[in-house]
């Protein structure tokens, strides 16, 4: 089922049954190195959280790279694919290739630039050839734009899909992306104007709770129910948390929540010490540099499923 109603959400939500042997968090993650790390002008027309006037240090962003690379392998298995001097800010594979167990799904990015990551043979052949999963190929789909978990956010024990409208993902994408992940609910909505990617305003901890900034979805109805799906376990950012990229966090094990070292600081004492009620405790990376080209530390992680 597929609906842009909070109320169709919350009453389907609640009939849903558990799913047996499903895994909250991922099994295992994987990043793409930058390799001559630099800006994209093109991505940057729709991306209001990059600033083409700021200059950029390639090594310094492979060393914090590198540094989230170590880090994530606290929580679970972590495969680095090197980068691409072809395709420099190629460091968000997470909007190109994502995975359900058993398939490799492959996103259809908005701009040329971004499109190229597609072809790359060795991810596919990784998980083809290595890993045995089936493809699903949305790359050459040109009716439709789906940026993968950029713009859907999967809770993974309850297979339900929170799908934000806009730009990077179209009506089309939602649904060729709700099959392709296989889905039994998917919640789509439309984001503010301003946004670009539903990874930046909402993350899902482990299925049990939400962080979320309520002013990166157009309807206020949205965030409200999507809390109410979790009982109002959330924790609301402000417009400046959202921008400092609070929203952009991953959870890769039950108990830790991942996030910049930006992103932590614009924290509260009191909201740290509800995501600590919640059973999460707060790790940071320090990614300054990387998030230079719009996206944080969710964008960085491919999850393998």
């Amino acid at each position: 089922m597929i609906t842009m109603s909070a109320t169709e959400f919350l009453e389907a939500y609640a009939a849903l049954t558990p799913l047996r042997d499903a895994m909250a968090t991922a099994r295992a993650a994987y990043l793409v190195a930058p390799a001559e790390f630099s800006l994209a002008a093109e991505s940057a027309r729709d991306n209001r959280y990059m600033d083409m006037s700021l200059a950029v240090d390639p090594l310094k962003a492979l060393a914090q790279h590198s540094a989230l690379a170590r880090a994530l392998r606290a929580d679970c298995p972590v495969i680095t694919f090197p980068g691409n001097p072809a395709t420099p800010d190629a460091v968000f594979p997470n909007n190109v290739f994502g995975t359900a167990p058993g398939r490799l799904v492959i996103g259809r990015m908005r701009h040329a630039v971004r499109q190229r990551e597609a072809e790359r043979s060795d991810i596919r052949g990784f998980f083809a050839d290595l890993l045995g999963y089936d493809e699903i190929d949305l790359s050459g789909c040109d009716d439709l734009v789906a940026e993968l978990t950029g713009s859907l956010i999967i809770d993974r024990a309850r297979g339900v899909g929170y799908c934000g409208l806009s730009e990077r993902c179209n009506p089309a994408g939602a649904r060729a992306m709700h099959k392709a992940f296989d889905l039994r609910l998917t919640f789509c909505f439309e984001l503010a104007e301003s946004e670009y990617h539903t990874n930046v305003v909402l993350t899902l901890l482990a299925g049990r709770a939400a962080i979320i900034a309520a002013d990166g979805f157009r309807d206020p109805a949205v965030p409200q129910a999507i809390a109410a799906a979790y009982g109002d376990r959330a924790v609301w950012l402000t417009p400046a948390q959202k921008q400092a990229f609070a929203g952009n966090a991953i959870t890769l094990s039950g108990e830790r929540v991942w996030m910049s070292t930006r992103a932590a600081a614009s924290l509260t004492d009191e909201q740290v010490g509800t995501l600590s009620d919640y059973g999460f405790a707060v790790d940071t990376v320090d990614l300054s540099e990387i998030e230079k080209a719009g996206g944080s530390l969710r964008c960085c992680v491919g999850e393998i499923y």
